[in-house]
């Protein structure tokens, strides 16, 4: 088989190769034509070197090319892989510090909360920009496949606005699984499950084991009787007992998207732990992202002798992509976990909400099981945050900073710390510094910096609950030589 794969923001270079590691997994796909670009000229060339030696090393027939030309990228491609992060880590570290001026503790800000809706904010533009690519150059029928966060907010702009056949993919379903097979003492493979609801509060309403049905009670004894979770998950646990079902994301995800376990600094101590940045940790995920990225500069020649492995000793990962374009492309079904807008799927969730739902893949397409009802709880803690996207992808599609902060005055965990003042002075203080980011809010800026100055509203130096120093490259060779 031979069809164009492009992949936008392959600067992610870590995730890029496993994506294209994956594809070539498959045998019939050995002659594809993968096209990487980014606009990081240094981080491609990076991913293009690693790629063309995975290639040189197996022998395999196909090409590989790389260019800073998006649209150039997207020509002639059936498969469009998004990864990009608008705005890098500069306009990340805004997410994050800013609300701690105004006491909003984020462990990650990239999905919802403060963070997550202005990151939907710089990406949606980027977004659109991609689909009309994609509709214009691409070839015809192509599917674009989004990875980039806020997951629901850039795949309803895309199906909403964009006019392309757009799926979003996140792992989340599939590592929340593996967590629940460990603590059961079971193989994957064993665990059979429904996990509906939207992406990063997505729930597992059915679980079984060799078909026997899991019950709450005895995943809740597993889950507080294993010597790791039982510390590192006390918020997702504490959940799991009041709504009677699991959620898919981290603890540290899970912690800022509602509105009781983050609001009382002194009590967020209580849900999070800091053993790895993922569990609670005070800007965690920028943390990790800011040390990965050096580490990465500093050890890319060991990276690219990495690369010189054989694909035979790459075990082909749960990322949905390539399975996703191998039953498409060979009638080989897969089932797996998709974001498509909802329109019956989820039968007690808005119609046009992104929903997170089991499906199946065969050459027909992505075929959605529709007529799932989620437990009441899990229905009013997602209704209330697809609310907030909603407001937050029509903001970023008018440039109206009103509904921007009306979105953000709805976020469940900025709302149960925030006074209506204080979202409204945030917001201005995100907007202006993230001006260069944000096209749409031209005309908003002079006036917000205006309110700035006469603001009124008090904010602190806080640097959160449980934040922790960016390591150094050094520090980080030292501690992974210890743990070898």
């Amino acid at each position: 088989m031979s069809f164009k794969v492009a992949i936008i923001g392959a600067g992610s270079v870590g995730f890029t190769k496993t994506l294209v590691s994956d594809l070539f997994k498959v045998s019939e796909f050995s002659d594809i034509e993968i096209v990487l670009t980014d606009i990081n000229e240094h981080n491609l060339d990076m991913i293009r070197q690693i790629i063309e030696k995975i290639v040189a090393v197996n022998e395999l027939p196909a090409r590989v090319t790389a260019t800073t030309d998006r649209r150039k990228a997207v020509e002639g491609a059936r498969y469009i892989m998004s990864c990009v992060r608008v705005g890098g880590l500069e306009a990340f570290a805004t997410d994050v510090d800013i609300p701690l001026k105004y006491g909003v503790d984020q462990c990650v800000g990239d999905t919802l909360c403060a963070g997550g809706i202005m990151y939907g904010q710089r990406n949606i533009p980027v977004i659109l920009d991609f689909c009309r690519d994609i509709r214009e150059v691409a070839e015809p029928g192509a599917l674009f496949l989004n990875y980039a966060n806020p997951m629901a907010m850039n795949t309803w702009a895309a199906l909403k606005y964009g006019g392309v056949n757009t799926v979003g993919l996140c792992h989340g379903v599939q590592h929340g699984a593996h967590q629940i097979a460990k603590v059961l003492g079971v193989a994957d493979e064993e665990l059979d499950y429904v996990c509906s609801g939207i992406n990063h509060q997505t729930w597992y309403i059915d679980l079984r084991v060799n078909g026997r049905k899991i019950e709450k009670d005895e995943l809740v004894t597993a889950f507080e009787r294993h010597p790791v979770y039982s510390k590192q998950e006390k918020l997702r646990i504490d959940v799991l007992k009041r709504f009677g079902v699991y959620s898919t994301e981290s603890n540290g995800h899970l912690s800022e998207y509602l509105p009781w376990y983050r609001k009382r600094p002194d009590e967020i101590g209580n849900w999070i732990d800091t053993s790895e940045w993922i569990h609670g940790e005070t800007g965690g995920y920028l943390r990790y992202c800011t040390e990965r990225r050096n580490w990465f500069e500093t050890d890319f020649p060991k990276f690219l002798d990495e690369a010189a492995k054989p694909l035979a000793e790459h075990k082909r990962t749960t990322e949905h992509a390539s399975h996703i374009i191998e039953a498409l492309e060979t009638g080989r079904v897969y089932r797996g976990h998709f974001n498509v807008r909802n329109g019956g799927i989820i039968n007690n969730l808005p119609e046009d909400a992104i929903v997170e739902s089991p499906g199946f893949v065969d050459r027909f397409g992505i075929n959605m099981v529709e007529g799932i009802t989620l437990p009441l709880a899990c229905a009013a803690t997602c209704t209330a945050s697809s609310s907030v996207q909603r407001m937050a992808v029509e903001a970023a599609m008018t440039g109206d900073i009103e509904l921007l902060k009306l979105a953000m005055l709805h976020d469940p965990l900025v709302g149960a710390v925030c006074t209506p003042d204080e979202v409204w002075a945030m917001v201005d203080e995100m907007v202006v510094a993230q001006e260069k980011w944000l096209p749409q809010y031209a005309d908003a800026v002079p006036a917000a910096k205006e309110r700035l100055v006469k603001s009124t509203v008090a904010t602190r130096d806080w640097q959160g609950a449980a934040r922790k120093r960016v390591r150094t490259v050094e520090e980080l060779r030292q501690m992974a030589g210890a743990h070898r």
